[in-house]
């Protein structure tokens, strides 16, 4: 069964954010599960899950993600990778705004190029929409989502989960995510952007390590 939201790892997954071979081995074992990928059990939550991983770990990561994904592949389950970073950059490119962004950098202050980065890749105006129109035709099971880390503080991973809602549902998703998914009866859920930023509110995921196979 997939649990509560709020409750703890089961036993067998204790000290799983320390063993890259564990968190291997623990989320082979739900992607390729008949559950996972049919999204039973779900009643009526959508199918997303966060991966928090520590920051520390992500290169050790990026390299379980790709075992996951050719290995996935060889049991005839294809995973759609998109990383928000690249994505960013090909909207970016098509409207040609990069150079010019490297041409206006010095110029500009902080804060505006924020403004301007967050204004050109709103995720419910353009990522999401470019994201979509990528899957469109698309033969995949599994959806990941990669780059989170690399696109903060332009783009916020709670707005991308909430745009996501509406358009992409059919499928499971996993959110790669460098820092912790806490849950606080007082404070509700939070996604911890590399354990220390406390402010992307978002409830509506399962953290996939308190899920069963």
């Amino acid at each position: 069964m997939i649990k509560n939201k709020s409750n703890k790892c089961t036993n067998n997954i204790k000290n799983i954010n320390d063993d890259i071979d564990g968190q291997y081995k623990h989320l082979m074992a739900i992607i390729e599960s008949p559950k996972f990928l049919l999204k039973q059990g779900l009643g009526n939550d959508l199918p997303f899950y966060i991966y928090p991983f520590k920051p520390s770990l992500y290169n050790a990561v990026t390299d379980l993600k790709n075992k996951l994904i050719e290995n996935l592949s060889k049991k005839k389950i294809k995973v759609c990778e998109i990383n928000l970073f690249e994505l960013s950059i090909k909207i970016l490119k098509s409207r040609n705004l990069l150079d010019d962004l490297f041409g206006q950098e010095s110029s500009l202050a902080k804060d505006e190029v924020k403004e301007l980065l967050q204004n050109v890749l709103n995720p419910e105006n353009y990522l999401i929409p470019e994201l979509t129109n990528l899957l469109t035709g698309q033969d995949y099971q599994v959806l990941f989502i990669t780059g989170i880390g690399e696109v903060y503080p332009f783009i916020r991973s709670h707005n991308v989960l909430n745009n996501l809602q509406s358009t992409v549902s059919s499928k499971p998703m996993i959110l790669f995510f460098p820092g912790k998914y806490t849950h606080s009866k007082t404070n509700g859920a939070s996604l911890d952007l590399f354990e220390i930023l406390h402010d992307d509110r978002y409830y509506r995921a399962f953290n996939i390590f308190h899920c069963d196979p």
